[in-house]
């Protein structure tokens, strides 16, 4: 369970501000959106085919870059 401490003279808008940042660290806004609508099994497949295919292109372009930036060093 995740909870915030606040001593008698801070201000609460400050503890919601932690909170937020506790919730996005741990990644659940994330989680939270993901259980809103159902997915079909075959949907989540299709989804995360595409997440890998756009990390892979991401990863060839930083590759690319890396090398043309080690090739203008020489």
């Amino acid at each position: 369970m995740i909870s915030i401490k606040i001593g008698p003279r801070q201000d609460p808008n400050r503890a919601i501000q932690k909170l937020k940042k506790i919730l996005i660290n741990e990644r659940l806004f994330i989680e939270l959106k993901k259980r809103k609508h159902y997915l079909k099994p075959s949907a989540k497949r299709k989804l995360k085919q595409e997440e890998a295919e756009k990390q892979r292109v991401k990863s060839r372009i930083e590759a690319i870059r890396r090398a043309e930036q080690e090739e203008k060093r020489w």
